[in-house]
């Protein structure tokens, strides 16, 4: 196809950093077994950090960010894909040194791409996305590691982000007394609508003083936020106890000790959505299309945008003004 098509490409050389719609051809895209005709990407954090010139996301100029997309296959030279499969491709290198998802068209290699599961949309893909993938491989590995709705409460922090809310919902789904915590009291209500039994406040998290070791709370915890909120978390944890982290926006530090893990058993799962191996990857998505499907949340957190006013969403995610989910319509 030599027809030209719109893409967001973001440029930098030497001081000079463009972002903005413009035409590329088939012959423009990168190496890849299997070409798809996008129909819908999102914005996450890290789409935020590639469209700006000190973002240290993109590895080389120019680019395509998106690390999401969903879309119909056009061509495939791997058996594994045929011409009118609809497929999402999260993760690995898209968006970062492979052109991403804000493209009218894409050329993925065969090994990135998941077949649409049953139960959900082109659309609802990119609803959930990789925060959706986040929230999901954290309830997954929480559960692998022995909890249940009979153990107790469950924490989300960052409850309003992407992956907090898409994990309320699950959360709350899946039988869970959900405790959303969110620096933004506006929210509160909002985050009940999603399934939250409980709403506190960031500062009541770690109160006023931090304890190595404090009084047993959580049987286990979503923490896209990390820093010193998981440090409170970890020492509040009961007996063998879990907390899923897959985040650092409330900082890389953890002022921490090694009570809870030696005292109490505690688990700190580390949560990477970008390398998860393929086999557990089609297994969470098609959770994602069953018991772990948020169908009264989907709507509810969804905003959505085109390439033309994907700026002004980039912008909004960097500066913590967005809520929920925002799909881009390619």
């Amino acid at each position: 196809m030599d027809k030209p098509f719109k893409a967001f490409m973001v440029n930098k050389m030497d001081e000079d950093f463009s972002a903005g719609l413009t035409e590329l051809t088939m012959a423009d895209l990168p190496a890849g077994e299997v070409e798809i005709k996008v129909a819908y990407s999102s914005v996450n954090y890290k789409d935020g950090l590639a469209s700006i010139p000190d973002g240290k996301i993109v590895r080389s100029y120019p680019f395509i960010p998106g690390i999401d997309l969903a879309g119909t296959v056009i061509n495939s030279s791997d058996s594994r894909f045929k011409e009118g499969d609809s497929v999402i491709a999260t993760s690995y290198e898209i968006g970062v040194s492979h052109y991403g998802g804000y493209s009218e068209y894409a050329r993925i290699p065969a090994d990135w791409i998941v077949p649409l599961p049953d139960g959900l949309t082109l659309e609802e893909s990119m609803v959930l996305g990789t925060a959706g993938f986040t929230a999901a491989l954290s309830v997954h590995r929480l559960e692998e590691n022995g909890l249940t709705p009979e153990k107790g409460k469950v924490l989300v922090t960052g409850a309003t982000g992407g992956v907090g809310s898409i994990a309320v919902a699950m959360l709350a789904k899946r039988g869970y007394h959900v405790v959303a915590s969110t620096g933004k009291e506006s929210e509160h209500e909002y985050l009940k609508e999603i399934g939250a039994a409980e709403v506190i406040s960031r500062s009541d998290l770690s109160g006023e003083k931090l304890r190595p070791l404090d009084k047993q709370v959580w049987a286990g915890a979503v923490d896209p936020v990390g820093g010193k909120s998981l440090a409170s978390i970890l020492s509040k944890l009961d007996y063998n106890g879990s907390v899923a982290v897959s985040g650092l926006t409330g900082g890389t530090d953890v002022p921490a000790t090694v009570f809870p893990f030696i005292l109490r058993g505690i688990n700190l799962l580390g949560i990477d959505s970008v390398y998860c191996p393929m086999k557990t990857r089609k297994v969470l998505w098609d959770r994602m299309g069953s018991d772990l499907k948020p169908e009264a949340l989907i709507n509810s957190i969804k905003q959505e945008v085109t390439l033309d006013s994907l700026p002004d969403a980039l912008s909004s995610i960097l500066k913590g003004q967005m809520r929920g989910r925002t799909v881009v319509k390619i």
